[in-house]
């Protein structure tokens, strides 16, 4: 099979290095990849949002698959283009992918469904978004509509902050370019649960825990999300039965009755209070860097599945399987990120004999004039480890880290250290 993959952070790293493990793989082609990416397949440089580009890529190269990691190339249609061109791709078409793209969107799919989520409210002029803030007591959640790379929302106890997020994000008046959700705040514990779909059946794909707090101890500001471990303390078969039921097909069935298909991997960012899940946010794409915890654990072949959720297959599909061990990934992230990472930083370390048990995938690395991995972007590094259990598995991750220097850079000490709320 000829693959193209879309994308060039970790989770396209995770997901480059497991396609290329397939036997079914005869030429995979990474658009446009990372330095990590080198050796797995053929790195050609076209931006993921160039969708000319790529589209001309595709028609010259006749692939049998493309597989899109990242939201913006979906939320831009290239898989609505790729459907045109009769080429099979696993990701959403743009109406889809709108259950990404807006929060806002999601929500009244939720009401349509009764797919159990927070209470909210979502405006498009300031004063009216502030006069309902004023209603709700705190914690506050404040969330941008459209795409924002995991850091459009800020969760705060703090009136005047709350405030203010509103004012950054809403004008005077109403705007239809702008538009905003304030929900209620959800009690319990995170988790994020991703199921395979191909327009009509859908296959959960494994459940992580994330990190999304800069700093240890869940302080600092929103961030990608700066480690994760899987599989999750707090999905089992009964929690996954109700997200099907409760979730997942009604999401699917709303869509169906807009005449939407959709085909690729779903996202659920869940909260879960005494063993119910409720449905926090979806994203149209592996998370990042839980696809990377993902990837480790997989003991099946991964090309099959992406080919059946682009084709509407997967009922023809044999169960997946996982390895028993466990996963933990630690984000290595650049100097004073999240706000204005510091880029051309030299990597230090990446030599090191790391042994079987610890894989690194780049997710914000450049190279400089002398061909040295450089810090690209703000999570510059993801550093994984299986073990027999998490905290084996986060022993390994953090001796592998030790070796590793980022001049001012960061990264949590807490990862997979999870203490239920």
């Amino acid at each position: 099979m000829k693959i193209l993959l879309i994308g060039s952070g970790g989770r396209e790293h995770a997901l480059a290095w497991k396609i290329a493990q397939s036997e079914l793989l005869t030429e995979l082609v990474i658009a446009p990849g990372n330095p990590g990416m080198r050796g797995l397949g053929e790195i050609v440089n076209i931006k993921v949002d160039d969708c000319d580009g790529l589209m001309k890529l595709i028609n010259h190269r006749r692939f049998d698959l493309v597989v899109v990691g990242p939201e913006l190339p979906l939320a831009l249609g290239l898989a609505d283009l790729c459907e045109k061109a009769s080429v099979p791709c696993f990701g959403p078409i743009m109406a889809a992918a709108k259950l990404e793209a807006s929060k806002a969107f999601t929500k009244s799919l939720c009401d349509e469904m009764s797919i159990p989520t927070a209470k909210y409210g979502r405006f498009a002029a300031r004063h009216e978004a502030l006069d309902y803030l004023m209603t709700l007591s705190p914690p506050y959640v404040i969330k941008a509509d459209g795409l924002a790379a995991g850091k459009g929302v800020v969760v705060t106890s703090d009136l005047n902050e709350a405030a203010e997020a509103i004012r950054a994000n809403l004008s005077e008046t109403y705007s239809v370019d702008e538009l905003i959700v304030i929900e209620e705040f959800l009690k319990g514990s995170e988790a994020s649960v991703f199921a395979l779909c191909d327009g009509k059946d859908a296959l959960i794909f494994g459940a992580a825990q994330d990190h999304k707090r800069a700093f240890d101890d869940d302080k600092g500001p929103n961030t990608g999300g700066m480690g994760t471990f899987s599989p999750s303390l707090l999905v089992d078969q009964s929690l996954e039965n109700k997200l099907m039921r409760d979730v997942i097909t009604p999401t699917l069935e709303g869509l169906m009755r807009k005449s939407i298909p959709y085909r690729g991997v779903l996202f659920a960012g869940l909260m879960i209070d005494q063993g119910a899940p409720c449905l926090i946010e979806y994203n149209v794409r592996f998370g990042d860097p839980e696809c990377q915890v993902l990837m480790l654990r997989l003991k099946s072949d991964l090309l099959p599945y992406l080919m059946a959720a682009a084709l509407g297959n997967l009922s023809s599909c044999p169960p997946l399987e996982w390895y028993e061990e466990c996963a933990v990934c630690v984000v290595y992230a650049a100097e004073n990120y999240p706000d204005a990472p510091v880029k051309g930083t030299l990597i230090l370390g990446l030599d090191h004999d790391f042994g079987p048990h610890v894989t690194i995938f780049h997710a914000g690395t450049a190279t400089n004039d002398q061909d040295q991995i450089v810090v690209g972007g703000g999570r510059v590094l993801n550093i994984c480890a299986k073990g027999k259990d998490l905290s084996e598995a986060r022993a390994r991750a953090y001796e592998a880290i030790g070796h590793i220097h980022i001049p001012k850079g960061h990264y949590r000490r807490d990862i997979g250290a999870f203490k239920p709320n």
